[in-house]
């Protein structure tokens, strides 16, 4: 194992910030929390670190792995920073696992696997793009969306609500209510699984045929 010239070293820079905007830029545009930047920061850094543990190895005979494997463990906790819940819907899995295999392509850039690097890279892109088209169009069909729904309390209005659910979603997941005794009106949650083609708005206007409906919240 040979030291590592600053030439290489501002090489290898350069490179894993370019690789690492490259899918940062595609998160970007996908409106994840973990984007650009992020991407590209955490890119360079865990090049860094592998540089620094090529480079500290060879001067002081120690094991090069050792930061580069808590490089691999530590992105972990960054990952779960982009994981988002609301309600039964889970957002974030995919950038969390970009950021992770990207801190590795990092490492591979500080150790010189550039060929490695930007073919990773490269099947990286293809999966987030390509695939994400083919999912939406074939696998993803279904939606889960959580509603609120704000309604005047009459005899036999929580059986109307439930029916017209039943009718316009594919699958009722969940059906909470909350009563008000003094302003007497009912608070309906409800998590169901729609066609993803379904329109909010037809949505909302089925549901305001029912009498009594005071507010509606859908997301």
């Amino acid at each position: 194992m040979e030291l590592i010239p600053l030439p290489d070293i501002i090489l290898r820079i350069g490179l894993s910030l370019v690789l690492g905007g490259i899918i940062g830029f595609e998160r970007e545009r996908d409106s994840q929390p973990a984007g650009l930047r992020t991407h590209m920061i955490l890119v360079v850094g865990a090049c860094l670190a592998m540089i620094l543990s090529v480079n500290i190895a060879f001067k002081a005979g120690t094991d090069p792995t050792r930061m580069a494997a808590q490089v691999v463990s530590g992105i972990g906790f960054l990952g779960a920073g982009a994981i988002l819940r609301s309600g039964f819907n889970v957002k974030g899995l995919t950038t969390a696992t970009t950021m992770w295999t990207m801190a590795i392509v990092g490492l591979a850039v500080g150790a010189g696997y550039y060929a490695v690097s930007a073919i990773t890279t490269a099947v990286l892109m293809i999966v987030l793009s390509l695939l994400d088209v083919f999912e939406k169009r074939f696998v993803r069909i279904n939606i889960i969306r959580n509603l609120v729904i704000d309604v005047h309390e009459r005899k036999g209005v929580l059986r109307e609500v439930r029916k017209t659910m039943t009718q316009i979603a594919d699958q009722i997941i969940d059906f909470s209510v909350k009563k008000s005794v003094k302003s007497k009106h009912l608070r309906i949650e409800v998590a169901a699984r729609f066609n993803r083609s379904d329109k909010v708005e037809d949505l909302v206007e089925q549901i305001s045929d029912i009498e009594g409906i005071r507010s509606i919240k859908i997301h």
